[in-house]
């Protein structure tokens, strides 16, 4: 668990403007700080199973708040992803790629129907 010192140094490094204490840079910020503690942790007490449990939820609720800064300002989630020197960012960058590239393969398929489609009309 963070103290308050960390916690308040970590929210004047990752605020978006002076009052912001909770947004998802923020938390983000903040989970993977506690991450990194847990993981220390689990180092050494490798039979810590109930914290172990805390981790995995706390790396999920981070990878929810990277999808969702990621959806809706990926500048941001680009740039959060560089100063946390973040894995999973890669990962997720990756996923929507591949995610474009077959609504991309849907697209063209629909649009080589029609065109069949149109010829066939004209033919008769």
């Amino acid at each position: 668990m963070l103290d308050k010192k960390n916690k308040e140094k970590i929210i004047k490094k990752f605020r978006v403007h002076d009052t912001d204490t909770g947004s998802s840079q923020v938390q983000i910020a903040i989970l993977t700080e506690e991450i990194k503690e847990l993981t220390e942790h689990l180092k050494k007490h490798k039979h810590d199973f109930s914290s172990r449990r805390g981790l995995l939820k706390k790396v999920g609720e981070r990878r929810k708040l990277l999808k969702y800064l990621q959806k809706e300002n990926s500048e941001q989630f680009k740039e959060l992803s560089e100063r946390l020197k973040l894995r999973i960012s890669q990962k997720l960058i990756e996923e929507e790629e591949e995610e474009k590239k077959k609504e991309k393969k849907y697209i063209e398929t629909e649009e080589g129907d029609e065109i069949k489609e149109e010829v066939i009309e004209d033919v008769k």
